[in-house]
């Protein structure tokens, strides 16, 4: 599994290179999101993996890259090869690229 910062996620969601898949909780979400993410909360992952396509390119996200890197783990023991976890997740994301998404 790699880790990516959020200047490296900005540039592949720009080319439309990754699926971006949020996994924090549906409360977090209502209070800053990135705009084309598939949200599935880590809980509901197992659950819900058939749902990702395992041949695309993956970027998992978090609040600050805790969840998103075990969720990136859980995703290549289950197959998928192309799988990130985005460092610093949504937090960095609000001080690096886009400060319009709230800090919480």
């Amino acid at each position: 599994m790699k880790t990516i910062s959020v200047a490296e996620l900005k540039t592949l969601l720009d080319a439309k290179a990754v699926t971006l898949v949020d996994v924090r909780g549906a409360d977090e979400l209502a209070l800053a999101s990135i705009a084309g993410a598939v949200h599935i909360p880590m809980h509901e992952l197992p659950q819900r993996v058939g749902e990702l396509d395992r041949q695309a390119p993956i970027a998992a996200l978090c609040h600050h890259g805790v969840r998103s890197e075990l969720a990136a783990r859980f995703l290549e023991k289950n197959g998928f090869g192309d799988v990130a976890s985005v460092a610093g997740g949504i937090d960095a994301w609000s001080i690096e690229i886009d400060p319009a998404v709230p800090r919480y």
